[in-house]
């Protein structure tokens, strides 16, 4: 093994428009530069993992493990890709990678195919094919170019050493990868296929993320005769239906107070308090209703629903995909994401005497723009 990975952070991030150089903003839990650290790190395939920054007192802090070099960067990045092989001479390395620290997606998989490929080749550069359609513009005239024959270049690129390195002392243009010296100098380029994940982040809202929220709901009602049993808003043949200032149904009161509680909108007694004659026997279903469409309607998609039903009887096999359906119509949700579960307590207590039924649900909602 005498591979050794290059992570070029010193950019100034203009276009990123944040008081911070973007390399050094939060993602995922860690600064964008961490995510190429660790995974190069975790990949068990470098010798030495060189850092190329202009903030050497803010990574110096974090005390990487010595496989880690930090060094200061130049002006520009083909300054600081120089600057990184200049330094790495002294180590006489095989095969050297060239990472831009704003590219934190890339997989550990194209590390292994990097390398691989260069046991034949002195040049690998992953691509993938552009989705949008491309024009060109020379002076006032413009050309529609064939998006198939366009590839875009990612980073990491795979090199042998020496052949980069004299490619690089040698160039006095900016440049904006490494692939270029050997284009410039029409050298062979093994072209090997990139991941569409591995995108670049050059602004802010490259780094739009969706927020997932998380909600927890349970209610339990006694069992009482003379009433119909309503479970995910259909009715249930029973003995005994769920007393209520509504209908008593658990699994939709479960629902509610999940929603609520993912998007951080108190509790279904706020809404719908006890105490208030209009909601006396209505259907949950109704209760429901606006809350599903509120959801909606602030951009929320749910990801999934997951029910736990706790009764000795009815029992819950037997009625499972008749409840699913239900919901999945009242909620306009594919049954695909619901789940449910039947729990007995063993005969104890009011819920094992059939005297009483509780719900808890957990749901997974998803805010879009």
């Amino acid at each position: 093994m005498n591979n050794y990975f290059v992570i070029l952070g010193a950019g100034k991030s203009k276009r990123f428009h944040n008081k911070i150089a973007k390399q050094f903003y939060n993602y995922k839990n860690k600064e964008i530069i961490d995510h190429s650290i660790e995974k190069s790190l975790n990949s068990n395939l470098f010798k030495k993992i060189i850092v190329v920054t202009n903030n050497m007192n803010r990574l110096k802090k974090k005390k990487y493990p010595k496989l880690v070099k930090i060094i200061k960067g130049g002006k520009e990045r083909s300054d600081s890709s120089l600057i990184a092989l200049r330094y790495l001479k002294k180590f006489k390395p095989r095969n050297v990678l060239i990472h831009d620290a704003a590219r934190p997606n890339f997989k550990t998989k194209l590390l292994n195919d990097l390398i691989n490929k260069l046991k034949k080749n002195k040049a690998v550069i992953p691509f993938v094919y552009s989705t949008n359609s491309i024009k060109y513009k020379l002076k006032n005239q413009f050309f529609n170019l064939n998006r198939d024959k366009i590839l875009l270049t990612q980073t990491p690129q795979g090199f042998r050493y020496k052949d980069l390195y004299n490619l690089s002392i040698n160039q006095k243009d900016k440049i904006t990868d490494e692939a270029t010296l050997f284009i410039d100098n029409n050298l062979k380029i093994n072209f090997i296929k990139g991941d569409v994940n591995n995108n670049k982040i050059t602004y802010k809202d490259d780094l739009k993320l969706f927020k997932t929220n998380f909600g927890i709901g349970f209610d339990i009602h006694r069992l009482v005769k003379g009433k119909k049993l309503y479970l995910g808003g259909t009715e249930i043949p029973f003995h005994s239906g769920l007393q209520g200032h509504s209908d008593g149904d658990v699994i939709l009161h479960s629902i509610i107070d999940a929603i609520l509680g993912a998007t951080k909108r108190k509790d279904i007694g706020t809404y719908f308090p006890s105490n208030k004659n209009k909601f006396k026997n209505m259907r949950s279903l109704k209760m429901l209703q606006p809350i599903i469409e509120n959801l909606y309607k602030d951009n929320y998609s749910i990801n999934n629903l997951d029910i736990n039903l706790i009764c000795q009887k009815p029992k819950v096999s037997k009625y499972r995909n008749k409840i699913i359906n239900s919901v999945s119509n009242l909620m306009n949700l594919n049954r695909n994401k619901i789940n449910l579960k039947g729990k007995t307590v063993e005969k104890l207590g009011l819920i094992g005497k059939e005297k009483a039924i509780a719900c808890e649900v957990i749901i997974s909602i998803t805010k879009y723009d």
